[in-house]
């Protein structure tokens, strides 16, 4: 069974990742899409609303979808999450096979480099990247495929936003994880 990792702190999971885990499914030979909510993310600062609610949002938005799978190592392996550290992980425990997919989105590829083993991730993983930010295919200077698919604009930061401001965010969001937010007060959400 081929795998493709999909990382990142999904605070909150919002309907464009699941989007571009069924792309990446349609576009790829991937039989599963693996969603592994960060713990701390290296790379960026996070209004946090706790490992826990995120994991949950995250579990039950993908529930449904026998192709959609969540591992919560990062959480339980605690402090910053690395990407090849995660890698090696599954690899060694058998979740996923040798050199599995690895998604990464056109927006952090410039960056790529200051990732933590770089050069091991690009080696150890076959990388999948997605349009994020730029329509057409950017120069990437490690070997990867890139998926054919739209950006949608949306982000977990746009959430976040229209939530603390009171705005239209509903459907934005998978129904289970909208419940969680609301449910929870997250991201200042206030009932009308």
């Amino acid at each position: 069974m081929k795998t493709a990792i999909f990382g990142g702190t999904f605070n909150p999971v919002h309907i464009g990742h699941l989007l571009i885990a069924e792309e990446v499914l349609s576009q790829t030979d991937c039989d599963n899409v693996l969603f592994i909510p960060a713990n701390i993310p290296p790379h960026k600062s996070v209004d946090d609303p706790g490992a826990a609610l995120r994991l949950s949002m995250l579990e039950q938005s993908v529930s449904s979808n026998p192709r959609f799978r969540v591992s919560d190592c990062e959480i339980l392996r605690s402090g910053v999450s690395y990407t090849i550290d995660t890698i090696r992980y599954l690899v060694d425990i058998g979740i996923v096979e040798a050199r599995p997919s690895l998604l990464i989105g056109d927006d952090l590829v410039e960056g790529f480099d200051s990732w933590k083993e770089s050069q091991a991730i690009a080696e150890e993983s076959s990388l999948i990247v997605v349009h994020r930010r730029h329509a057409q295919k950017i120069p990437v200077s490690f070997p990867h495929r890139y998926i054919d698919n739209e950006i949608f604009p949306v982000s977990s930061t746009i959430v976040r936003e229209r939530i603390a401001e009171g705005g239209a965010w509903h459907y934005l969001v998978p129904e289970a994880a909208r419940n969680i937010i609301e449910k929870h007060g997250l991201y200042g959400f206030k009932k009308p």
